[in-house]
């Protein structure tokens, strides 16, 4: 069935003035607070009277919060980002009971990310302006670019970064972005060197953000150590410091992911990826620092929600498929090939580049995938841990890649 509405996020830089970013920080405190005071009421009714508490519950009990006397200041904000925030915590236990995620832990004031959420009973949007509950201004929004016509904001996330940088983030519901309809595919392989390799044979070489500001980095976190805990405004400037130079990292990274996948997604019909075990690989002691920078987890759900905008199909093709050592030309499974094997030749007398050779491997296996009606959408995670890639497929024209046995 043909989409007919996206869901999509413009996210902005806004800056405050000192009564509003009092009022967002009370907020951002205030949220906090209610998260982790339902979060104790939750984990004690279970532990004493193996009782579950749901969303209901907590909203009365965040109604009595508010006629305590030492918990006055909670009438003080805006009611709704503190019923959203009961609404994300019973979001976190549905994804704890559907063991998608561990179990739901207390915010930190220091670390944790500081955002308040407000739904459109809570904000007014006339005219570009955007004006938050128990607030007479609106705020300074940067409007790096226009919401799309006929477009009105349903709901509004207000942040604030580890660099004090100040967002607003507006959810908007909009058609589809629908281009001509392209026939063309490609294989995507993931790499440390190159960040990816396709199966035409191009090469796109890994950025590596973090290495070239690693020295900035490694500056800045040697100037917070020197500060003394409890050193007020000087600790708190080396902290900002640091996290200016996390955020530029991340801002550069995200920038050109963004970039790459746009341009994928718009080039092609059909996109196959691998679903890599990211998690695992950070293990890796020798590996995790260079694959954290390459941000491969991010880039595929880049490729996840821009294929549903754009109508493109992307397939994930199993961990398990040896598409390293599987010849493109014969279908011959070579045995152990370790990592520093870059070019290899098969008994055929194919001479292959290791990652030029996986992403036609990984081409194959999804278009003969896609053929069978199968795995089409994205997979995260499917029962036992393994995606239904996992099965004896026809061949599609030119290669056996696919119907070759897993080593």
């Amino acid at each position: 069935m043909a989409v007919t509405h996206v869901k999509r996020a413009f996210k902005y830089r806004f800056y405050p003035t000192d009564a509003q970013a009092a009022e967002l920080s009370r907020t951002f405190g205030c949220v906090r607070k209610v998260y982790n005071m339902a979060l104790q009421a939750r984990t004690e009714a279970w532990t004493l009277c193996q009782e579950r508490v749901g969303y209901n519950a907590t909203s009365a009990m965040l109604t009595a919060w508010k006629k305590v006397e030492e918990l006055a200041y909670l009438c003080e904000v805006s009611s709704v980002p503190l019923q959203q925030a009961l609404r994300h915590l019973q979001g976190a236990f549905a994804n704890f009971w559907q063991k998608r995620a561990g179990y739901p832990t207390f915010k930190s004031r220091k670390k944790s990310r500081k955002c308040a959420e407000y739904t459109s009973s809570a904000f007014r949007y006339r005219d570009g302006r955007l004006t938050l509950a128990k607030m007479r201004q609106p705020l300074d929004i940067v409007w790096s670019r226009p919401l799309p016509d006929g477009v009105v904001p349903t709901t509004v996330t207000v942040s604030l970064d580890a660099a004090g940088r100040w967002f607003v983030s507006l959810l908007c519901v909009d058609g589809p972005a629908m281009p001509e309809p392209v026939n063309r595919a490609v294989g995507i392989d993931a790499g440390i060197t190159a960040l990816v390799t396709l199966s035409t044979g191009e090469r796109i070489t890994n950025p590596r953000h973090e290495r070239k500001d690693r020295e900035r980095l490694a500056r800045a976190q040697r100037n917070l150590a020197r500060k003394a805990r409890g050193d007020g405004a000087n600790r708190a400037k080396a902290r900002l410091k640091v996290g200016r130079a996390y955020a530029r990292i991340a801002d550069r990274r995200r920038d050109f992911l963004h970039k790459l996948t746009t341009r994928l997604v718009r080039e092609n019909q059909t996109i196959v990826i691998e679903d890599l075990a990211v998690r695992n690989m950070l293990k890796n002691r020798t590996l995790a620092r260079v694959i954290s920078d390459a941000g491969w987890s991010e880039m595929r759900s880049m490729l996840e929600y821009k294929a549903d905008w754009y109508g493109r199909d992307l397939v994930v093709v199993d961990r398990w498929f040896p598409s390293s050592k599987l010849c493109s030309a014969c279908g011959t499974l070579r045995g152990r090939m370790p990592l520093d094997v870059r070019e290899w030749t098969c008994d055929c007398g194919t001479t292959h580049d290791r990652d030029v050779n996986a992403a036609i491997n990984i081409l194959a296996a999804g278009l003969a995938v896609a053929a069978c009606g199968d795995g089409v959408r994205p997979q995260r995670s499917t029962p036992g841990g393994r995606s239904s890639m996992k099965q004896e497929v026809v061949p599609p024209p030119r290669s056996r890649a696919a119907a070759q046995p897993r080593g």
